[in-house]
C-alpha cells in the first residue's frame, strides 16, 4: 500500500510493545518497534517514518533525548513525535514540546484515544 503510514513504537514494556504493534497493524499502519531509546534513535534515523511513539522512561536514552536528537538531526524531515508517559502530562508537556514532540499522551490510555490522537497528529500539516 503506497500511502500506508509508518510508525515506530518505542517502549521498554514488551507487552505494551506487542499490543501496540498488533493493534496499529490492524488499523492499517506499518509498525516498527524498539525496546529502548538507543535502538529507537537508530531505527528512526535510518527509516522513513511518519510518526514515532516514544515512551519517556526507557533504557540507554530516554524518550525526550530521542525526540531532541531526531528533530535536530533530521530538521524538517523529522517524523511527527508523540510522547507516551505515566508521569503528570501537565508538567511533562513543556519538556516534550521543547524536545520536538508534537503531542503527549498519558499512560495508561484507551486504544480509541490513541487512535484519535494518531489520526490528529498525522492529519496536521508539517
Amino acid at each position: 500500500m503506497a500511502d500506508q503510514k509508518r510508525i515506530l513504537v518505542a517502549d521498554d514494556d514488551p507487552d505494551l510493545l506487542d499490543l501496540l504493534k498488533m493493534d496499529l497493524g490492524f488499523q492499517g499502519y506499518e509498525v516498527l518497534t524498539a525496546a529502548n531509546g538507543k535502538d529507537a534513535l537508530q531505527v528512526a534515523l535510518n527509516e522513513t517514518l511518519d510518526l514515532v511513539l516514544l515512551d519517556v522512561m526507557m533504557p540507554y536514552i530516554d524518550g525526550y533525548h530521542v525526540a531532541y536528537e531526531l528533530t535536530n538531526k533530521l530538521g524538517s524531515k523529522a517524523p511527527r513525535i508523540m510522547i507516551m508517559t505515566s508521569r503528570d502530562t501537565v508538567k511533562e508537556k513543556g519538556i516534550a514540546l521543547m524536545s520536538g514532540a508534537t503531542e503527549v499522551l498519558q499512560k495508561p490510555f484507551e486504544m480509541a484515544k490513541l487512535h484519535e490522537r494518531i489520526s490528529a497528529v498525522l492529519g496536521k500539516p508539517a
